[in-house]
Order: C-alpha cells, then sequence, then structure tokens
C-alpha cells in the first residue's frame, strides 16, 4: 500500500544489521545478507499494516454497531419503563378508589350496625316497661290472692260465709265488720277505696291525737317500707301487739302459728265445709270439734287451720281464731303498703295501722265478734 511504501521510503533498511527471518527447511539459522534484508521487509511489513488498519475498521464497526445496539436497548428499556410508571398509576387508582369505597362501606355497615343497636334498644326498654308492668299485676294479683287465702272465702248452702255475705248479718254486725280491709279489697282500686272507708268508727264519738313517736316511727318505715322485724316500728308492734296476741298455751304450736302467719302460709277453713271421706283421713287433725288445738281449752271449734302444705289440721275456738285473724288483718295491710297498692296519706295510713293494732289488743283480750 501506498502508506507502507512512504514507511519504506522515510526509514530506509540499514546495511550490516541482521534480522531474523523465517528460517529455512534446509538451515534455521542461516544468517541473511544485507541485500536480502533490505529486500524483503516490505510484504510483512505492509501485511501488519494491513491487519492493524483492518482491525481499526472492524473495532469501529463494532463500536458503532455496539452503540446502535445500546441505543435500541436503552429506547426498549425507556419505554418499558413508560408502560411500567403508567401501570403503577393505573393501579394507584385502582388501590384509591378501592380505599374509597372500602371507607364508605365501613361507614355504611358502621351507621347499620348503629341504627340496630338502638332499635334493639328501644324494643329492650319496651320489653322492660311491659316485664314490670307485668310484674306489678302479678304482685297484685298474688296480693288479691293471699288476701283471699287467708279469709275464709268458703259458702255452702247450709253453712253460708256471713263475711261474704253481708246481707246475712244484722247492721250492728255489719257495723262492727265495716273496719277489716282484706274483706273488701279485690283489686288495688278497691284497696284504696276500702282503706279511705276504714276510718275508726263512730268518728263523731271518739278523740284521736297522732303520738308522736309511734307517727315518726311509722313515717320512718314508710319511707322504706320492709317486713324486717329488726325496724323501730315492726319491733315495737312485736313486742306490743302481735307477740302477746300469738302467745297461747301450746307454745310450740304457737311460734309454728306465728312463722306461717309471717310467711303467709296459714289457711283457715271452716269445719263444716271440709268433710273427710270415710276410710281416708286426708291429713292429721290435732285437737277436735270439741277442744281448742292452741288453748288446750274444750270449746266449741267451728275454724281449724293449716300450716302451710303440710296437710296437718288444727281445730282452734273462735277466740283463737280472732287472734289469728287480726294479726293476719295487720300483716295484709303493710303488704299492701310495701307493694304500694294502699295510696293515701300517711296519716290516714297511720290511722288504719292503729285500728288494725286495736284489733290485736282487743282480740288479745278476749274480746271478739259473735260471728266467730
Amino acid at each position: 500500500s501506498q502508506v507502507g511504501f512512504e514507511e519504506e521510503s522515510q526509514n530506509p533498511p540499514a546495511v550490516g544489521h541482521w534480522k531474523p527471518l523465517m528460517p529455512s527447511k534446509g538451515n534455521k539459522e542461516e544468517p541473511e545478507t544485507g541485500c536480502q534484508d533490505a529486500g524483503g521487509v516490505d510484504e510483512p511489513q505492509s501485511m501488519e499494516q494491513l491487519n492493524v488498519s483492518r482491525l481499526r475498521s472492524s473495532s469501529v464497526e463494532i463500536r458503532e454497531k455496539g452503540s446502535e445496539f445500546l441505543k435500541d436497548e436503552l429506547h426498549k428499556a425507556q419505554k418499558e419503563l413508560k408502560l411500567k410508571d403508567k401501570e403503577c398509576e393505573r393501579l394507584s387508582k385502582v388501590r384509591e378508589q378501592l380505599e374509597q369505597e372500602l371507607e364508605e362501606l365501613t361507614a355504611s355497615l358502621f351507621e347499620e350496625a348503629h341504627k340496630m343497636v338502638r332499635e334493639a334498644n328501644t324494643k329492650q326498654a319496651a320489653a322492660e316497661k311491659q316485664l314490670r308492668e307485668a310484674r306489678g299485676k302479678i304482685d297484685m294479683l298474688q296480693a288479691e290472692v293471699t288476701a283471699l287465702k287467708t279469709l275464709v272465702i268458703t259458702s255452702t248452702p247450709s253453712s253460708p260465709n256471713r263475711e261474704l255475705h253481708p246481707q246475712l248479718q244484722s247492721p250492728s254486725k255489719a257495723g262492727f265488720r265495716k273496719g277489716h280491709g282484706r274483706n273488701k279489697s279485690t283489686s288495688s282500686a278497691m284497696v284504696s277505696a276500702a282503706s279511705q272507708n276504714m276510718a275508726p268508727e263512730p268518728v263523731s264519738r271518739e278523740c284521736k291525737e297522732v303520738d308522736s313517736i309511734l307517727f315518726a316511727e311509722f313515717q320512718a318505715w314508710k319511707e322504706s317500707p320492709t317486713l324486717d322485724k329488726s325496724c323501730s316500728f315492726l319491733d315495737r308492734i312485736y313486742r306490743e301487739d302481735i307477740g302477746p296476741c300469738l302467745d297461747f298455751t301450746k307454745q310450740e304450736l304457737s311460734e309454728l302459728v306465728r312463722v306461717a302467719v309471717e310467711q303467709n302460709t296459714l289457711t283457715i277453713e271452716p269445719v263444716a265445709s271440709q268433710t273427710v271421706p270415710v276410710g281416708k283421713v286426708a291429713a292429721e287433725e290435732c285437737g277436735g270439734p270439741k277442744k281448742c288445738a292452741l288453748s288446750g281449752l274444750p270449746r266449741t271449734c267451728k275454724h281449724r287451720i293449716m300450716l302451710g302444705d303440710s296437710g296437718n289440721y288444727y281445730y282452734i275456738s273462735p277466740s283463737c281464731r280472732a287472734r289469728i285473724t287480726a294479726v293476719c288483718n295487720f300483716f295484709t295491710y303493710i303488704r299492701y303498703i310495701q307493694q304500694g297498692l294502699v295510696r293515701q296519706d300517711v296519716e290516714l295510713m297511720y290511722w288504719e295501722v292503729m285500728r288494725l293494732r286495736r284489733e290485736m289488743s282487743l282480740a288479745k283480750l278476749g274480746f271478739y265478734p259473735s260471728e266467730m
């Protein structure tokens, strides 16, 4: 080539120097002359320069192709990156939309739950109100049943109960019976009406004065009515009235009667109203039609008592029945007050309690109506 020729012209071969050449087959170390050296140098150098130029051109070409390839790959990567960015943006929007829908759904669920809770509370309040009303009615009915059970409510054509048939009584006896509250009370309304008619009679013939101590004790008890005899109001009545009135000769039976009266489980029945079949003893009968089980004295017994559900009957005299009935009347009235069935002024209730205490005192002293 021209380049090699120029290089050779500028650099003439040196005479007298040895230059290694390709050894011949016959002599590997055969020295070459200066002429041979000068004449054989052009061709290898030109070949080497040609190879170098080729290498340079090929490296440039490879570099250009590599740069083009890298540019293509860079463009592809940028395009893919843009696509990824768009996909990420779309997914972000989807996530935001889902979060918003989830918040709205959660809010609606909470609102619905609060609404259901409010409705449930309203229904529960209504149900509790109905339950309280039902319990009040049940208590009222139980009080009525207790009042009727404590009284003698048995009447037959042959032996009518004069307490249930006032028309059979004389005017004087009917006036004596006027203050018996439990015979008249068959409902809460009738209790109030009967209680108002229970004023001591005759009002115009006797004078009354409220005892401040007794009235204060009754007022304190009325604020929180209870049947616990440890309070001052009932403790006094137990000591002064109930205890002496139920203190019979037969001490053991007297204690059982007192407990039955307190627990409201005492039953009084006329003797003629219950007939025991021949050959069958339904209950153990103590005393007899001619002997009182409480006093032990020979008396004509028109009634008998049963304590709870024991089935044991005890014949009692009219005097003992009057004492037991007087105590039962007192307990029935204060139970009505405790259950809220008596709606009167405090002073009127106080005087009714005093009247019932007077009945217990008279019965203890042996006074009782002839109908007993």
